[in-house]
């Protein structure tokens, strides 16, 4: 199958390779020449994994055959499977071959990190949307999780909790044990992409840890959240553990005012 990238001054016919020499900038200021020929080849090798059905771990085709169907030069192809593997959409291993990636959540990851360390010199604005953006996808999760509640493994919730428990005593938090908790948690509803998104948010927020206010919160107090969404949850009662939820969150957001 052969692709025809979509040029921005396009041709009648007689498209010609993609050429990444001289980019230039319409009269709009949308760029045109390579970095837009650059955009519409990643696209291309998007549309042809799909196209082909090919599966993610699934080898990609040879570098000579995606620059006869896609009608493109090796240099330009190599910056675009370059740029795809940051995004886990292609995962090349040298020596081995290139496949198709995971597409990962790092670009996301990446950029919330970046605009998240701005905020905390900043107003933190940024961090107080991350916070939101969570808050609100792990309160709507409290009724899914109730249901599931005949999957869940409450032994090793329990011993994430005792774990949290037992650092506060010490005068330390525990954040292994803390995403080993919602990981736990999570794990049973089957939804990959939520607990790709969840990490991605926790690890971000990780990172700012030591360099946020603690607002008056103490380990105690961290691990008795925990402690707390686990009683309700072992007891099925839902408006327990939305409380608790919510009050994990009010705790968390009073660091970033």
């Amino acid at each position: 199958m052969s692709y025809v990238l979509e040029q921005t001054n396009a041709q009648p016919s007689g498209v010609q390779p993609i050429d990444s020499a001289a980019v230039t900038t319409s009269a709009r200021g949308r760029p045109t020449g390579a970095r837009a020929n650059q955009q519409a080849l990643q696209g291309a090798i998007q549309r042809l994994v799909v196209d082909r059905g090919l599966a993610p771990g699934a080898p990609m085709p040879t570098e000579f055959e995606l620059m006869r169907d896609l009608d493109v030069s090796r240099h330009p192809l190599r910056e675009a499977m370059k740029a795809l593997e940051a995004l886990g959409i292609v995962d090349i291993r040298h020596g081995s071959g290139t496949y198709v990636g995971t597409a990962a959540l790092n670009g996301l990851e990446a950029g919330l990190a970046f605009r998240s360390a701005l905020s905390v010199r900043g107003d933190h604005t940024d961090i107080r949307n991350l916070i939101e953006v969570r808050e609100v996808l792990e309160s709507g999760l409290v009724g899914r999780t109730i249901a599931a509640h005949d999957q869940l493994d409450f032994a090793a919730l329990e011993a994430a909790v005792v774990a949290m428990e037992r650092e506060a005593e010490q005068g330390r938090y525990a954040p292994t044990h803390d995403w080993e908790f919602h990981e736990t948690l999570y794990r049973p509803l089957g939804n990959q992409l939520v607990l790709d998104l969840l990490q991605v948010f926790w690890r971000v927020f990780s990172t700012l840890d030591d360099t946020l206010p603690r607002a008056g919160g103490t380990p105690a107090i961290t691990a008795g959240w925990h402690r707390d969404i686990f009683e309700a949850l072992r007891a099925r009662d839902e408006p327990a553990m939305r409380a608790a939820v919510i009050e994990h969150f009010r705790g968390i957001r009073a660091r970033v005012g």
